[in-house]
């Protein structure tokens, strides 16, 4: 295939304007897919993806129209998951910007149409859903005109659903996108955007060829980690592997290597040939940023090594994930990991439980904060169990972000408002048409939890939220320490602002209370910052009528039964144990909402 019959795009938008729907759509007119075959949200192979209706993993795949080889990648919309689209956008020459018809421009649509413009791709804009009652296709048009500062002419109006569209969308994408420049007769040079590890053929790695031709059966070698392999098949996605003889410059397909080790392959790394090998590599990818820290522990100590291996196997697929290992004296041995929101965590717990047949616990999660010590020396901890003996603490600082808000300007008020409850700092306001663009800096441990939720919640659904992280500040933090039965648990310890603890202390032992079984003897709940003591609820202990079998004699019988009963509680007390349940681990997830 020469250089200029290839095509090489991605589709970005915001999470659930279309993008699915749309690959779904060009696959069926340039006749990817069988009609029999095909179906809803062919290219999300994941069950959670189809349960969620969400793209989480990017997906690559080939179509051939009029001639010319389109190579698409399919990308996740959420913010969690930006990470995928810059790792597509680097493998590609162009994109296209899908807006939907009813909602319009949305804060991951900026921020994806940033990271495109930073790779000087060529941005096809796309309006969707334009069959819908309530679509507003011209409004829309006018936000992507001052936006992109175009003309109307160059924005497609399609619907994804119906068809509507396509073909000319098609043909634009062959006349406006570039081909892929490169030396075919070169040294090899590809790089890998994303990797697959199979149970039975090793790790297959995603690339994209820059220079030269690899085949089958080529000596190859990753160049960042200088390790050497064999290609044992080349070939390309339709969506399923299709063996090739050979990739060349400017395509985009798989190779399956002998590798068996998941942590041999990274994402980012140039592939070249061992016996002529290219003098530098390609630039690659930022290491991603991960914002929240939460520890993972199997519920049975001899299923860690299980529980290694399938963090092994789900890093190499998803370079955003980080792990290190982790102790504690209640959950034992486990992995402290790194995400990149919570429903990043929330989709590799998911995994982990379905993929791999793990039961785990989930600890309490928390962003990083750095701790400056009265000696000078500084340190960044990833759970409030870290933090040392609070007197040695001299300062203590959390991560704020740079955040950004899309919404009507109708909501403003109720926007600023909600801002400044997080302890947030208002920023620059741009308007686009009737929308309003509102820059902040806030803490981040404030937009882990329920921000995004109140956000949705006062717009009405039309507001939107992307943020980066920004800095690390000094602040008046507190360590709040959690005690079960007089018994602290480190895994539920926290860090927030002094402003913020007794209200957080409260939401959280009651939650305790209602999360914790019952006992036979009471249980205490308590919450504290040093030795002080700011928050408590008991649960009361069963309590078995021990003087049901009386009948008749005198009241010292029954006293002295309950005396029994009472000292058997008390020594109870002493030395029975609580277990706290799986559930009991996520409750911060969730400050607000308490019964």
């Amino acid at each position: 295939m020469i250089l200029k019959n290839i095509r090489n795009f991605c589709i970005i938008a915001h999470i659930d304007h279309g993008k699915s729907t749309l690959a779904d759509r060009l696959l069926g007119l340039t006749e990817t897919i069988d009609q029999r075959q095909m179906k809803d949200q062919l290219l999300d192979q994941m069950d959670l993806e189809r349960e969620r209706g969400i793209t989480i993993k990017l997906a690559p795949v080939r179509m051939v129209y009029k001639n010319f080889n389109l190579n698409l990648i399919d990308t996740p919309g959420h913010v969690d998951f930006s990470y995928e689209v810059s790792r597509s956008l680097m493998a590609c020459e162009g994109c296209l910007l899908v807006v939907d018809a009813t909602q319009g421009i949305q804060a991951q649509t900026m921020a994806n149409l940033h990271l495109a413009q930073q790779h000087n791709l060529k941005v096809i804009a796309v309006i969707n859903k334009i069959d819908l009652p309530t679509a507003e296709p011209h409004r829309v048009n006018q936000q992507l005109q001052s936006l992109l500062k175009c003309q109307s002419e160059d924005i497609f109006l399609i619907s994804a659903k119906t068809g509507q569209g396509i073909e000319s969308l098609l043909q634009a994408i062959i006349e406006q996108i570039p081909p892929p420049q490169g030396n075919q007769n070169g040294s090899v040079q590809a790089l890998i955007f994303d990797s697959y590890y199979d149970d039975y053929r090793g790790v297959i790695l995603y690339v994209r060829l820059m220079n030269g031709q690899l085949k089958t059966a080529d000596q190859i070698l990753l160049m960042a980690e200088n390790i050497q392999a064999i290609a044992l098949e080349v070939g390309y996605l339709k969506p399923e592997f299709v063996a090739s003889d050979n990739l060349y410059c400017g395509e985009i397909g798989y190779v399956v290597t002998n590798l068996k080790t998941a942590t041999q392959a990274r994402v980012g790394d140039t592939i070249t040939l061992t016996a002529n090998p290219v003098d530098s590599a390609l630039i690659g990818y930022q290491p991603a940023k991960t914002y929240i820290f939460a520890g993972i522990f199997p519920s049975q100590t001899t299923m860690y090594d299980n529980l290694k291996k399938a963090l092994d196997k789900l890093a190499l697929s998803d370079a955003t994930l980080s792990y290190e290992p982790e102790n504690s004296l209640i959950l034992g041995h486990g992995f402290r990991c790194g995400f990149l929101g919570l429903l990043h965590l929330d989709i590799i717990t998911e995994r982990l439980k379905r993929e791999y047949n793990l039961e785990i616990i989930i600890s309490n999660p928390s962003t990083a904060y750095e701790v400056l010590f009265t000696d000078n020396q500084t340190k960044t901890i990833k759970s409030a169990s870290e933090l040392a003996e609070i007197s040695k603490v001299a300062e203590l600082r959390e991560p704020w972000v740079e955040g950004e808000i899309i919404c009507p300007h109708t909501y403003l008020g109720g926007i600023i408002q909600l801002v400044t409850q997080i302890r947030g700092i208002l920023g620059n306001m741009t308007y686009v048409d009737s929308l309003v663009i509102l820059k902040f800096q806030a803490p981040l441990a404030n937009l882990l939890t329920d921000f995004y939720d109140k956000l949705k919640s006062l717009t009405s659904g039309y507001g939107s939220l992307n943020y980066d992280l920004s800095d690390y500040r000094s602040g008046d933090l507190v360590k709040v320490d959690f005690y079960v039965a007089h018994q602290i648990v480190e895994a539920l310890s926290l860090i927030c602002h002094r402003q913020e603890a007794d209200k957080l202390a409260r939401i959280v032992v009651k939650r305790l209370k209602d999360i914790i079984p019952r006992q036979q003897f009471k249980v205490a709940l308590q919450a504290a910052i040093g030795g002080k003591f700011i928050a408590r609820e008991d649960i009361p202990s069963f309590r078995k009528d021990v003087t049901a079998k009386l009948y008749g004699g005198d009241s010292t019988r029954r006293k002295k039964l309950l005396e029994k009963q009472k000292r058997g509680k008390s020594k109870m007390k002493q030395i029975g144990k609580v277990e706290l349940p799986p559930d009991t681990f996520t409750i911060l997830m969730q400050k607000d909402g308490v019964k």
